[in-house]
């Protein structure tokens, strides 16, 4: 099945997923020097905090500095979960 990506998702989104779903966790330190995109530390760990926020990837810890993917990220992986039903990020949260 094909993955439905929501508007607000970029490429990088779709490498932190798949990372984290080969790997089981990483820090977005650890992120940034392994996805190919040329993405900042910076860049990683706002996407990460966003894809958080729509229940796609989780927090380890209340710090921020280590990620998992969910099984709403593996399910948008093998394109069984459309992104743009889950909620949507915010600047609030």
């Amino acid at each position: 099945m094909a993955r439905r990506p929501a508007e607000w998702m970029t490429p990088l989104d779709e490498r932190i997923l798949e990372l984290l779903a080969a790997e089981g966790w990483a820090t977005p330190r650890s992120i940034a020097r392994r996805v190919s995109l040329g993405a900042s530390v910076g860049r990683v760990r706002e996407r990460c905090r966003l894809l958080s926020q729509t229940g796609l990837v989780a927090p380890l810890s209340r710090a921020l500095l280590h990620y998992e993917i969910t099984g709403a990220g593996r399910r948008y992986l093998a394109g069984e979960l459309d992104a743009s039903e889950q909620p949507g990020p915010s600047v609030n949260r």
